[in-house]
């Protein structure tokens, strides 16, 4: 029992973070400019994640939102809106 509520609490944050970016990246990118590569990666990481956790007993939920909320940071920062910003600040 234990393990199946860690794993449907990891299913739950991949979800929650997966459609927080997707919210974020269509504010700010809109439909023409959407980075639908990185929202798939964003999606199979997720899974893979998830898998990871159901598998191995002894991995923390802790841990897999941990590395999953870094995942999604890595990946929104390599997006076309945030590189701009990065550009207009830095030049």
């Amino acid at each position: 029992m234990k393990k199946t509520l860690g794993t449907m609490v990891a299913a739950m944050v991949v979800v929650l973070l997966t459609g927080t970016f997707a919210m974020a990246e269509y504010a700010a990118a809109g439909v023409g400019n959407f980075p639908y590569f990185q929202l798939g990666c964003l999606i199979i990481g997720g899974m893979t994640v998830i898998s990871l956790k159901h598998k191995y007993e002894k991995m923390y939920t802790g841990e897999v939102t941990g590395v999953f909320a870094l995942y999604t940071v890595l990946i929104a920062l390599f997006t076309n809106p945030v590189i701009d910003t990065i550009k207009n600040l830095v030049g």
